[in-house]
């Protein structure tokens, strides 16, 4: 099964910065969105950010003005900067992407990487 790789995870301290990185592997190609959905012990996997092929992103209301999600020019690889990170920030953070095949019809797949585990400390 083909996933994404993941890297950047780790344990920071209330207030500081860690930055997120997602490469799609070459053999997934017409990737339409990338992002990033995290799940903290005993809670629901939820949406952090995402961002479409044409640059526009969007983020969750708990995340917004402290996370930047930006893409390469590839497009295959995003990258979650994180900043004034607080102890409920603490999750394991999984990456996303969309593929979209259109043949004899639209197809959509979805590619998940491994997960990477996030700390802060308070």
């Amino acid at each position: 099964q083909v996933q994404l790789v993941e890297s950047g995870g780790g344990l920071v301290q209330a207030g500081g910065s860690l930055r997120l990185s997602c490469a799609a592997p070459r053999t997934i190609f017409s990737i339409n969105t990338m992002g990033w959905d995290r799940q903290a012990p005993g809670r629901q996997r939820e949406p952090v950010a995402l961002i479409t092929t044409g640059g526009t992103t969007n983020y969750a209301d708990s995340v917004q003005g402290r996370f930047t999600l930006s893409r390469d020019n590839a497009e295959t690889t995003v990258y979650l900067q994180m900043t004034s990170l607080k102890p409920e920030d603490t999750a394991v953070y999984y990456c996303n992407a969309e593929q979209v095949v259109v043949t004899t019809g639209v197809y959509e797949y979805e590619y998940w990487g491994q997960g990477t585990q996030v700390t802060v400390s308070s």
